[in-house]
């Protein structure tokens, strides 16, 4: 489905680390009809105000980027909180896209919704076989609750909503709060202060063995723009770079960057998470889309930022914002 410049579009969540690339993505195609609405001005947890919204709005594409998200000790923490808000922000979005007629949705989903001991590398047939990860289980299931709805209202009503599972994002506008941050972030945080405290080491939850795939926010960006305009399926696609490393050479990498050269302490005696967690992602390759962005490269990039907001005292660590990761 071709979206026009002059569409419609409704990013949900676009100060988060995702809807923020999204956005710049956009502005860069040429594309200028976009509603942007922080969760001040519109929280989509409130059924009605979501309702009105879209009955005001009438967007025309929707990419549904809004969630609450964290890394392991925040899921641990915050199972409620995590279940219950996404699940309400996806059941008012994606029926108010129905009721207000939107062209096309695409859902902003996770890598957590695969089992926690899937056969690697997951393919989008493996979704539902097994019992999933225990440490992000209740955000998992607010995501295939979500995945669910967008498949039974395609069934039911013909609706074109299409879900995405992308792997850990990462890159600028990330959340590097310590306490509810995702891996790369925490990483670099930790490295940062260490070097600036002349800390002789640093800790690392985990044995260091767990696997995980990583890609740059920009190319997730590109990614949901040439989906929207080239899938139009019920079945759920994978995204990501089809490459992972483990978080014991991941630190070591970003210890590099940053210019750490003390002692990395892991500890075993805090969760890994699933054991590996790579993307099967040859449907999107067959589709034509390939990412760009290498890891070292990428871990840079959001370096370079963080230190330019960090300047600035600007850095957000509000694990309550709607921003996307996995």
């Amino acid at each position: 489905m071709t979206m026009r410049l002059n569409a419609k579009i409704f990013v949900a969540g676009h100060t988060g680390l995702v809807g923020s690339a999204l956005v710049r993505a956009l502005d860069k195609r040429g594309y200028r009809n976009l509603i942007l609405k922080t969760k001040q001005q519109l929280d989509l947890t409130d059924t009605l105000a979501t309702q009105d919204f879209f009955s005001y709005e009438k967007p025309d594409f929707v990419f549904m980027c809004a969630a609450r998200v964290g890394g392991i000790m925040a899921n641990k923490n915050f199972p409620a909180n995590f279940i219950y808000e996404n699940l309400r922000i996806s059941e008012n979005v994606i029926h108010s896209a129905y009721t207000s007629r939107v062209s096309k949705l695409l859902f902003m989903g996770s890598a957590c919704v695969y089992p926690r001991l899937c056969p690697q590398p997951m393919h989008e047939q493996y979704f539902m076989t097994r019992p999933l990860e225990p440490t992000n289980e209740a955000y998992a299931i607010s995501k295939i609750a979500a995945i669910k709805l967008c498949q039974s209202y395609n069934q039911q009503y013909g609706t074109n909503f299409i879900s995405v599972m992308p792997n850990n994002i990462y890159g600028p506008h990330d959340n590097f709060d310590l306490h509810s941050s995702h891996v790369v972030p925490a990483l670099l945080h930790k490295f940062i202060d260490a070097v600036s405290n002349h800390s002789p080491s640093v800790t690392i939850w985990g044995t260091g063995q767990a696997r995980r795939e990583f890609i740059f926010v920009d190319d997730i960006a590109d990614a949901l723009i040439f989906l929207m305009q080239n899938y139009s399926s019920s079945e759920i696609i994978n995204v990501g770079t089809g490459e992972d490393i483990s978080i014991a050479n991941l630190a070591h990498l970003i210890a590099d960057i940053v210019g750490f050269s003390g002692d990395l302490i892991f500890d075993s005696t805090k969760p890994d998470g699933m054991p590996r967690r790579l993307l099967d992602v040859s449907r999107l390759h067959e589709l034509g889309f390939f990412h760009r962005t290498i890891l070292s490269e990428g871990i840079k990039a959001t370096y370079d930022w963080y230190l330019t907001q960090a300047h600035s005292h600007s850095i957000s660590t509000q694990v309550t914002s709607y921003a996307q990761s996995s």
